[in-house]
């Protein structure tokens, strides 16, 4: 990667929420946010950022597979904002990393979430 470069990863925020059955879920994710802070020390000094970003629930297809409305539901109420993410709530805070903007944001955690956890 060129110097100057941007790298964003991607997590979950269910790495906060203590959810009974995802075990192996969050331990792969949680393994993405350790070594988005070591290659964000490692790569800085090419003046890199790296930075991870860890939605909430996104109302997408792939989310609503396999749920119950009240479920769905359920998930939208537990976020402070009251509501599903979408997309575009990801690709704005994914583009402002990848700007000049994000310039001094490294080895973060964002998560993009409306307050769930």
């Amino acid at each position: 990667m060129a110097d100057g470069g941007r790298i964003i990863n991607f997590s979950s925020s269910t790495t906060a929420m203590m959810l009974p059955k995802y075990g192996a879920y969050v331990a792969t994710k949680g393994a993405v946010e350790q070594m988005t802070r070591v290659l964000a020390k490692e790569l800085g000094e090419k003046d890199i950022t790296v930075n991870v970003v860890s939605p909430g629930p996104t109302d997408t297809e792939l989310f609503r597979q396999g749920k119950t409305e009240e479920q769905i539901n359920h998930l939208a109420q537990m976020a402070a904002l009251g509501r599903l993410g979408e997309v575009q709530d990801l690709a704005d805070v994914v583009a402002f990393l990848a700007s000049d903007e994000g310039r001094w944001i490294t080895g973060q955690n964002i998560r993009v979430n409306g307050g769930i956890a």
